[in-house]
């Protein structure tokens, strides 16, 4: 399958590449990521490409959608190598990648292929529910619960949005590096949003570097509007409000690559398969007319 049923043209000359990566061997709870790029791709297909807040047809976006990369069984960290390997690949074809999850712990060799590729410094922006910072679980260090210390071993500074569940440990690990002034909590958000203030968006992009990596756990959206994770986690962000965040970024920021992950489907119900894959669109919709380039 191709994103939108759309006839890829070749990597060189594409605007934006699609990379499914259907990994999933580290979850914890409900398991199902790993048939999140399908649904993800199914879905797409019933989009309208007219983009009625850019008010642009996003059709003629030249878009390559890459082959689901293949599953490596060996060890969770040779995924993530190959994870990296296959997005350097990308990039060095000229390819600006949006990759589907997939659990979160592929964004680990996602961002480690930036590093590789880029000769500035960038930051991260992490949509999530959870903190994401254990230096293990259950057995490994590469576990989707561990995806941000990993990153954050990577020096890569982060900004963090969503964000409403989090053990002891990762507390103190907050506190011992001072992280705590990167956390914008889910709680204040919602807050901010019911009174009509977005001014905490503003702040999140402030403390961004010119060059910015989106990782999109899509339990950061609260469960009402994206129930389909591995871990739902009850008041999160509604889909709008992410909107507003993601369309500040890319007006603003340099805007490297993204990743979506952790859609977990739920049979007979595709409303958030649907939600992801207008995600999608939107992010190649703001990388095409919004991004600073």
């Amino acid at each position: 399958m191709t994103f939108a049923a759309t006839e890829s043209v070749p990597l060189p000359q594409s605007q934006v590449a699609i990379l499914p990566i259907p990994y999933g061997a580290t979850l914890s709870y409900r398991a199902g990521a790993a048939q999140g790029p399908d649904a993800i791709l199914a879905a797409s297909m019933q989009m309208e490409w007219f983009d009625d807040e850019l008010l642009q047809d996003l059709s003629a976006v030249a878009l390559h959608t890459l082959p689901a990369m293949a599953v490596e069984l060996s060890s969770p960290e040779a995924m993530i190598q190959a994870i990296c390997d296959q997005a350097q690949w990308c990039g060095q074809q000229g390819g600006w990648l949006i990759a589907l999850g997939g659990e979160h712990s592929v964004s680990v060799g996602l961002v480690r292929a930036q590093q590789r590729l880029l000769a500035q410094p960038f930051s991260l922006l992490q949509i999530d529910a959870h903190a994401d910072l254990r230096a293990g679980y259950q057995g490994t260090p590469w576990s989707h619960a561990c995806v941000m210390r990993r990153i954050f071993d990577l020096a890569i500074p982060s900004v963090r949005v969503g964000i409403r569940s989090l053990s002891n440990e990762e507390w103190q690990f907050i506190r011992e590096q001072q992280l705590g002034n990167s956390f914008f909590w889910a709680r204040d958000i919602v807050l901010a949003s019911k009174r009509g203030r977005y001014d905490w968006v503003d702040q999140v992009v402030d403390q961004l570097l010119p060059s910015v990596y989106i990782t999109i756990d899509l339990d950061g959206l609260d469960p009402s509007v994206m129930p389909a994770v591995g871990t739902p986690e009850p008041g999160g962000l509604d889909y709008d409000t992410v909107l507003h965040l993601l369309r500040a970024v890319f007006s603003q920021r340099n805007v490297i690559g993204c990743d979506i992950t952790e859609l977990s489907p739920i049979a007979g119900q595709p409303a958030s398969d649907f939600l992801a894959a207008k995600l999608v669109h939107k992010l190649i919709g703001y990388r095409c007319h919004l991004s600073q380039l």
